[in-house]
């Protein structure tokens, strides 16, 4: 029984499948059955079996792709990167490949595949998979536009702008045949927030959808699309730019400027609604090398901003000394208020010379910037700033104080000289925003100097304009013992009869009226300079006011003022402004009247 048994069972399994074989015929069956496309490829590259999802998905039979090459079916050879990972997984250095390609089909259409690589375990082939994702990449491009579009004016938005900019800026143009450089025209509509405001946000919208149809004609027509390489984007709210890329030089951006700024002129026509707008625009052009995204927009920022500054509907190119001076100005402003923490100001003093005597009367405290960076800076450049931003109040106090210390100085090393008073400048805003009578009052009790040794000096215009507070301060000021000295005066439109309602001590003539004085070589001096400032003189006295002459500079000028009645003079004749300790060899040296 034991042999006829082993005798049946051998028999059956000889014609049973092994397992092996079943498991290879499901894979062949479930091979050729899917709907994923696939391929299993040897070590040499080649197609050992194709199932029909990949014959079908590239219009062939199965068949005819056995031992055709893997790479050309997919077009893996297309990238260095791509061929370079695929040889590495034919050779078993690399696990798997996943790639994207762009395949075309016999009936010419083109579809995108997701091909994908990896090994067949037991085997030394790979396995290669293709999947048609044509759909899906066109849902993302769809969501792609729609992400990187303006809703309203359909035109790229901010995103896609910077996307091509960055790209165009990171290409190489010369390598195609390009001019290496890049143009971008800036523009804000002028006066479209009152579009919004009176006619509604429906109207402005259509008004921006308008005015992106005329800049897109201005780009087409005036040949920047030529090659593709120019873009209108709306960046956001009314402001639009214009994308040049491979530009030919500024005056190529200028033209294109002209253009836009004529076409938005024309009135719209809007659903029974005339509108007439403006636009101001900034231009800049220049070579792409060295220049990043972050810089052009500055640049086209700060140009735009000067097209408004100088009156808006114009466009104005970007000019790098004005935008230096304007970095300088910004630099300065930003360290102006630690600037005065850290003693960077310093005070040189020029003397006030009376014209009888020839001595020393007072001094004007000129402050000086000792800036780490740009070195010494004369009030000229940071004044203006420091009244602009409110660190005049700061800075105007240290100036205060330090002046009335060094006079007193001077008084106290030199008992037996007649004090000089000091001149300080003080601007308006130190009296709008700080309690000026207050701080003058606190710093003379704490230096100890006569308020009659010291003198404010204001501007003209400031002056004039008095009225409320300032008015009120002045007077203070003047009932305290303090001078005040208009300066700079005959440069605006006197009002004289104000002055007799002022508490002015001290008129200022401009240099102006002096430098009328000088004699040039086989010519004389109009004579009417010095009757106008002899009629000053004489109505100053009258009034009780004393006058100082600025800018003497000359000899014959000193002289003909002296004849003409004027108390003092300050000029390059006497001195510069100087040190304190110059100032106190002045003092004790009497100086000719008539030098």
């Amino acid at each position: 029984m034991g042999g006829t048994s082993e005798g049946t069972g051998s028999a059956a399994d000889s014609i049973r499948p092994t397992t092996t074989e079943r498991e290879l015929r499901d894979y062949r069956a479930a091979f050729n059955a899917a709907h994923l496309a696939m391929a299993v490829v040897d070590r040499d590259g080649l197609v050992v079996a194709a199932n029909d999802a990949l014959a079908g998905l590239l219009g062939a039979e199965p068949d005819s792709l056995v031992e055709r090459a893997a790479a050309d079916l997919v077009d893996l050879a297309a990238e260095a990167r791509t061929w370079q990972a695929y040889r590495e997984v034919l050779r078993g250095r690399q696990a798997r490949l996943r790639c994207t390609r762009r395949l075309k089909h016999p009936d010419g259409h083109t579809l995108w595949t997701e091909v994908t690589l990896g090994p067949v375990p037991g085997t030394r082939d790979v396995l290669l998979s293709v999947a048609d994702i044509s759909d899906r990449r066109d849902l993302q491009a769809r969501l792609r536009h729609l992400q990187m579009h303006d809703p309203v004016t359909r035109l790229p938005n901010r995103a896609l702008f910077f996307e091509r900019l960055s790209a165009a800026l990171e290409s190489s143009s010369y390598a195609h045949g390009g001019t290496g450089r890049i143009g971008l025209c800036y523009l804000d509509l002028d006066g479209f927030k009152a579009v919004n405001d009176t006619l509604g946000h429906r109207v402005g919208d259509r008004l921006l959808t308008a005015v992106a149809g005329r800049l897109t004609q201005c780009a087409d027509q005036s040949g920047y699309g030529r090659t593709g390489g120019h873009l209108v984007a709306r960046l956001g709210g009314d402001e639009f730019a214009l994308l040049v890329e491979d530009s030919t030089g500024t005056e190529e951006l200028v033209d294109l400027a002209r253009s836009v700024l004529a076409a938005v002129q024309e009135p719209f026509d809007l659903a029974g609604q005339r509108l007439s707008v403006s636009a101001s625009i900034g231009v800049v052009e220049r070579p792409t090398a060295g220049t990043t995204a972050t810089c052009l927009m500055q640049a086209a920022d700060t140009t735009l901003y000067w097209a408004k500054a100088d009156g808006k509907a114009r466009w104005t190119v970007f000019d790098p000394e004005r935008n230096a001076h304007r970095m300088t100005r910004q630099a300065l402003s930003s360290t102006l208020r630690p600037a005065v923490e850290r003693g960077e100001f310093e005070l040189e003093y020029q003397p006030l010379v009376d014209l009888e005597s020839g001595t020393v009367r007072g001094v004007e405290a000129l402050v000086r910037w000792s800036h780490p960076q740009f070195g010494t800076l004369a009030p000229n450049r940071f004044i203006g700033i420091a009244e602009e931003d409110g660190s005049i109040v700061q800075l105007g106090q240290w100036v205060l104080r330090t002046a009335c210390r060094q006079a007193r100085r001077w008084q106290i090393e030199h008992p037996s000289d007649s004090p000089v008073f000091v001149s300080v400048n003080v601007a308006v805003r130190q009296v709008w925003d700080s309690d000026l009578v207050g701080d003058v009052a606190e710093i003379l009790a704490e230096t100890g100097l006569a308020p009659q040794l010291l003198q404010l000096e204001l501007t003209e215009s400031a002056v004039m304009g008095s009225a409320g507070r300032p008015l009120q301060a002045l007077q203070a000021l003047s009932d305290m013992g303090v001078r005040i000295a208009i300066d700079d005066f005959g440069t605006g439109y006197s009002n004289l009869a104000y002055l007799s309602r002022l508490p002015v001590s001290v008129l200022k003539l401009d240099g102006s009226f002096v430098r009328g004085f000088r004699y040039e070589e086989g010519t004389h001096p109009n004579p009417a300079d010095e009757t106008i400032v002899e009629a000053l003189v004489q109505l100053a006295h009258r009034l009780g006011l004393t006058v100082t002459a600025e800018c003497v500079e000359t000899a014959g000028q000193a002289a003909r003022l002296r004849r003409v009645g004027c108390d003092t003079g300050q000029g390059w004749l006497y001195s510069r402004a100087v040190a304190p300790d110059r100032i106190a060899e002045m003092i004790t040296t009497r100086p000719d009247p008539t030098p």
